[in-house]
Formats: structure tokens, sequence, C-alpha cells
């Protein structure tokens, strides 16, 4: 598959470079920095384009701008485009029809977003084999495209419907980011009794292996889930003395974990 990149970031890089490796190839990038397009053109050896340039004959057109900018950047392309059969964004909240401009203009339009997170486009690269993408397009043809572009990195592609994908977008950030949230936490916490923090990485690792094989509810351990009431008061006792600044946060996330393990109301007074 022959592809364009417009918006040569982190999430667009990390795809185009798994593209790449499974011998697709990137012919043209385009954005709106010059210094960050010339650098992604060499990297692909592939040609800078500007936004008022003709774009080349190719398959697929990845934008891979932020969110708001989506609209704006199909649009300026459409006039551009004719020689280009099928454009997708990456956004995990957007519909495709934030490409309309390009459909208007004959390309069959969707979207593919990689569940995965991306801090830099060759860490991106080296977690896509393996990941899981959301693939959302009207046209078969397409469809069938992106599912076999995905398969050709190692990944595994699923359909995600439009009017599903704000809800999808909330899980994938509960998942990625509420997790980031939660271990903060535990390393503020782990570094307040002296414990270096990648004393848990065990620890965590099994438990979320076995929230996969067991399910969430399932894998629950602990003094909350044992309704084990003296156990969680001197552990908000600890938490409170030691670092009051948390204890809300432990409080309202012990909450949480006794609304999963249905023992909410054992612990109704301290939580």
């Amino acid at each position: 598959m022959n592809i364009i990149l417009a918006g040569p970031g982190r999430a667009g890089t990390a795809l185009c470079l798994a593209a790449a490796s499974a011998g697709h190839r990137v012919v043209a990038v385009l954005g709106r920095r010059p210094e960050a397009v010339e650098g992604a053109a060499a990297r692909f050896d592939a040609v800078a384009f500007g936004f008022d340039d003709d774009l080349p004959a190719v398959d697929l057109l990845m934008v891979a701008v932020r969110d708001d900018a989506i609209e704006e950047v199909a649009d300026r392309l459409a006039p551009r485009a004719s020689n280009v059969g099928a454009a997708v964004h990456l956004s995990g909240l957007k519909p495709a029809a934030a490409l309309a401009p390009l459909a208007d203009a004959g390309l069959a339009t969707g979207v593919l977003h990689p569940l995965q997170t991306l801090p830099t486009p060759e860490a991106g690269a080296e977690a896509l084999p393996g990941s899981w993408f959301a693939v959302t397009a009207h046209d078969p043809v397409l469809r069938s495209d992106l599912e076999d572009l995905v398969a050709s990195i190692g990944g595994h592609p699923f359909a995600l419907d439009d009017e599903d994908r704000a809800l999808y977008h909330a899980a994938a950030a509960t998942a990625a980011n509420d997790t980031v949230a939660v271990l903060a936490l535990a390393a503020n916490l782990f570094a307040a009794a002296g414990v270096p923090f990648d004393a848990a990485r065990p620890l965590v690792e099994a438990v979320v292996a076995n929230a996969f094989r067991l399910g969430p509810k399932e894998s629950l351990t602990g003094p909350i889930a044992r309704g084990d009431v003296g156990t969680v008061v001197a552990q908000l006792q600890a938490v409170a003395d030691r670092v009051p600044e948390e204890v809300d946060r432990f409080r309202r996330l012990g909450r949480v974990v006794a609304e999963l393990a249905g023992t909410r109301g054992i612990f109704e007074e301290i939580l």
C-alpha cells in the first residue's frame, strides 16, 4: 500500500514506521511545520509536500492531526486529492464524517485508531504489533484494506461504529490514563514507606494478567474484597498520618473497589 502521511506527529509517524516495516511505502509527507515534514520525509525516503500541492496517486491518505484540526485539513486537501483512493483519520473520538470534504471529493473515508499508547514514534511503532485497532469504514473495499493493513503489521482489527466512538474512547482513557493515576498514588505511598516503586512491578503485572485471564471482578483480592475492616482502618490511618495529601484519593478509590467487590455496605462508615 502506498501512503501519504498528513501530520508527522507521534501517532502518524509510529503507524507509518510500523507500516513501512511491513512492506508498505510512505511516498509523501505534509504538515504545518516544515522542519517536521522534512524530517519525516527523509526518514521514509518520501517527498515533502505542502497543503497547496496536488497530492500524488496513492492508496491511502492518513490524516494524523489533532482532533480539532481534522475537518480543516480534510477541507484543505480535498481539492488536491483527486488521485488518492481513500482517506482515514486516526482519532479515537471523531467520526468518519470528519473527513466529509474528502468523501465529497470522491474518496472512500474511514477511521483507523490504534488502541495503544504512543509516547514516541519509535516506542509506538514497537508497541503496535500485537495491538488492537478500531476500524470504521462503510466502504467494504476500504474496510478490507484497513483490516489487511492492520494484520500486516501484526495487529488485530475490530469493527467500531461511529455511534460507539465516544464510549469506546472513554473506555480507552480509563484503561490507560486512570491506570497511570492509580499507579502514581501507589508510587507516592511506596515512597513514603521507603519502598522502591519497581518492587511493585511483578505484582502489577500479575494483577493485569489475572484481570484479562479471569475477568476484573474475579481477579480482585485484598482486604476490601474479603471484608477485612480492621486492615482497611489501619491503612487509612497510616495514609492519613504519613501521606495526608493522598488520604482522600485513597478513600475514594477504596469506595470504587468496594463497589466492585460487593462489600460497600461493610465499609460504609469508613470509606
